[in-house]
């Protein structure tokens, strides 16, 4: 899935297709591999695209203790925010994209990082230009740092 013609984007796993009377569709999808798009193309009347995938930047030593503590705190942040929606709103979240994630003991274990951090992208609905530029870090501490300040833009809402 690539917003429009962006030049980044997700592969999705379909979960459950409906197919409507009036020829619409009704497609459940959760995002996977997240892609950089090399090279444009048409085939058959269809856009194409050549792309790599990305993959998180891993750490070791030192730096992956500070990173371990900046996911730990922001993972705080992220469900002391959550705990102050009211019920109501959490249950709709919980409805439409399910429960938020617990913390994974090994924050490198994906190349994608934790699926926490996408779950709350998600769940926040920005503006799918910034969700773009999120969607394109290759760095998790800088991912993180995104996701902070957007929790804290939030928490002052």
């Amino acid at each position: 899935m690539c917003l429009r013609f962006a030049d980044y984007g997700c592969m999705l796993e379909i979960h459950t297709l409906e197919l409507l009377p009036d020829g619409r569709s009704y497609v459940d999808t959760v995002g996977g591999s997240r892609f950089r798009v090399l090279k444009r193309g048409q085939r058959d009347g269809y856009h194409t695209a050549d792309i790599e995938y990305l993959e998180d930047l891993k750490v070791d030593g030192s730096e992956l203790e500070v990173l371990q503590h900046l996911h730990d705190s922001v993972y705080q942040q992220a469900q002391d925010w959550y705990q102050r929606l009211g019920s109501r709103i959490r249950e709709q979240i919980n409805r439409q994209y399910g429960t938020m994630p617990d913390k994974e003991e090994n924050i490198q274990a994906s190349s994608n990082g934790p699926a926490w951090c996408w779950w709350l992208l998600s769940v926040l609905q920005l503006d799918p230009a910034y969700q773009t530029t999120v969607l394109s870090l290759t760095s998790l501490k800088d991912r993180l740092g995104h996701v902070r300040l957007v929790l804290e833009y939030f928490s002052q809402s």
